[in-house]
């Protein structure tokens, strides 16, 4: 399988509200439910072509409202980002958020019955897991019977680092980053303080630090690097108890937050054991070090890693600062034996929108990346809800100011989302001609990804060596490449130009050869439009075609 993965925050994804104000409550704003994610929602995202949901935020976080009601604790707002709070400050790794759920005591049935929908509609189900830090209380209520202690129950908090302690510690000193914490009796107070979770080891953090967050110790002393694994530390254990608790609610995969700040003999260890308990599920790994890659793979045993160093800035730099198309080689190259380990998208949480004004500002522009990335290679593809519509993320929705990004620390509503899903009825027609035909567009790319086996599975050829600047194709702002298998080969075209071009693309011998390819008569088809043509399939004649402004062709011929 080739997963292709619709990323989406409940909270703001199924949130119906068109009122909302920038910092607004729960009570002013509302709260996208688990319980709108509806049968018809879910059937709708896979008739897209996507394989898997990503349910981001749904274990339980910090943040300021108020459910003592329901038996859970008021968190201090002085240490939350936002009204909504930071979906990776966890504050119980075992409950399900209650912002979530219609009635906040049945949270965790509610989620048990968007698994099976999600299971229902054909879909797989992929949640965050959140190794390296918790919010900054930490406390379950929801632990079950027979699980291990709360992080930091039996920690010694006098000691900067002990191999049997979750946390780290600054002895002698209080918290005190450089937000302010408040006074009197809302004043958040922490003594001894604990490092923060970006690996900041001081008790005042600043601003830009993850002040909200406490990072966990995995036996690793910071002083010195030496790493105490033997016997197995004790947040090793809690871990894979939290991994193999969801597992056994169905859970189909995890995205691994910030995978490379945790140690990779953890992952070594703890992988193949979910995976034996739960054979199928599917690891991916948040990391930003290439130099990492290779070891993640086949030590750690991640299935994929978010390639936003390698694709992703490769793309954005094409699109927006003039780096020529060409260097999609390199990138690729640079995984080259892993391609099929690589998870590509445009957009997520962290990213900017690509129709923001700090980005594109046109989300047609996305074409032409977007079909490189779902097509490129075997691996996995991610789309972020909304996306597909062109949402420009042009509000300044409080915490999250106008930085081209919907937010994830404040409660609010989208309104691309929100007409497209018509509480919970999907539909079309609420959307504009150019979010139906974006939407038609993304619905087409994905689908060839999902049910073509040259893009499935087949082998990847680069032509850009075989097609120098000339008057005919352009190296700065076209790129090439052919899939193939037994049964068919594509050949995919991208045009990140301004204008239209009439583009002659060279086959060479190697590539007949390589992919035991035959010449001849073909008929081929241009797999997006529907168009058809007649053409020589050799490597004395180039494939002449036509490809639109920042968009893409995409021929198939059978073998």
């Amino acid at each position: 399988m080739k997963p292709i993965i619709y990323q989406l925050i409940p909270r703001v994804f199924a949130n119906f509200n068109e009122n909302c104000v920038p910092n607004g409550t729960l009570e002013q704003n509302g709260s996208g439910k688990l319980s709108s994610i509806t049968l018809p929602v879910l059937r709708s995202i896979a008739g897209m072509g996507f394989s898997h949901v990503w349910l981001t935020g749904v274990i339980e976080h910090s943040h300021c409202s108020d459910y003592r009601a329901y038996g859970i604790p008021m968190d201090n707002p002085h240490v939350i980002k936002g009204k909504a709070g930071s979906p990776y400050a966890i504050k119980d790794y075992y409950d399900i958020d209650p912002d979530l759920a219609v009635d906040p005591l049945s949270r965790m049935k509610e989620f048990e019955k968007t698994v099976d929908r999600v299971h229902e509609a054909g879909l797989r189900l992929i949640i965050d897991f959140v190794p390296n830090h918790v919010a900054r209380v930490y406390s379950s209520d929801a632990r079950p019977e027979g699980a291990p202690e709360d992080f930091g129950a039996d920690d010694y908090s006098t000691m900067f680092f002990a191999p049997t302690n979750n946390f780290y510690y600054i002895p002698g000193h209080p918290f005190s980053p450089t937000v302010d914490m408040g006074s009197g009796n809302d004043a958040y107070h922490e003594f001894p303080a604990k490092a923060s979770g970006n690996d900041c080891f001081t008790a005042s953090p600043g601003v830009y630090d993850w002040y909200d967050t406490v990072k966990l110790n995995y036996g690793v002393d910071p002083a010195n690097g030496w790493r105490h694994f033997s016997p197995i530390p004790s947040t090793w254990r809690k871990m894979l108890h939290i991994l193999l608790y969801w597992s056994a609610k169905g859970v189909d995969g995890f995205r691994c937050d910030m995978a490379h700040m945790v140690p990779l003999e953890f992952w070594q260890w703890a992988i193949p054991q979910v995976r034996k308990a739960h054979p199928g599920i599917i690891f991916i790994a948040e990391i930003y070090d290439i130099n990492l890659y290779r070891p993640f793979i086949e030590i750690g045993g991640f299935d994929y890693l978010y390639d936003k160093v390698g694709l992703y800035d490769t793309l954005r730099d094409i699109v927006t600062a003039g780096r020529p198309a060409a260097d999609i080689t390199r990138a690729w190259q640079n995984v080259d034996g892993h391609q099929h380990n690589m998870l590509y998208f445009l957009e997520n949480h962290d990213e900017q929108r690509f129709a923001s004004t700090q980005f594109a500002g046109d989300p047609f522009k996305a074409i032409a990346p977007m079909a490189v990335s779902a097509l490129l290679g075997p691996g996995a593809v991610m789309v972020y809800a909304g996306q597909e519509l062109g949402e420009p993320a042009a509000d300044a929705e409080g915490y999250s100011g106008l930085d081209g990004r919907t937010t994830i620390f404040d409660y609010w509503s989208v309104a691309t989302l929100r007409r497209w899903l018509d509480k919970g009825n999907p539909t079309l027609d609420a959307l504009t001609d150019d979010e139906r035909r974006l939407r038609d567009i993304y619905s087409r790319l994905l689908n060839i990804a999902a049910t073509h086996p040259a893009i499935r599975s087949g082998a990847f050829f680069d032509l850009m060596y075989v097609n120098p600047e000339s008057p005919t194709f352009n190296p700065a702002r076209h790129y090439a490449f052919l899939r193939s298998d037994a049964s068919e080969t594509i050949l995919v075209v991208a045009n990140f130009d301004d204008t239209e071009a009439d583009i002659e693309v060279n086959i060479p011998d190697h590539a007949f050869s390589h992919l035991g390819l035959a010449t001849g008569i073909r008929t081929t088809d241009e797999l997006l439009t529907g168009a058809t043509a007649t053409r020589p399939i050799d490597p004395a004649e180039p494939f002449r075609l036509t490809v639109a402004p920042h968009t893409a062709a995409v021929w198939r011929w059978r073998n």
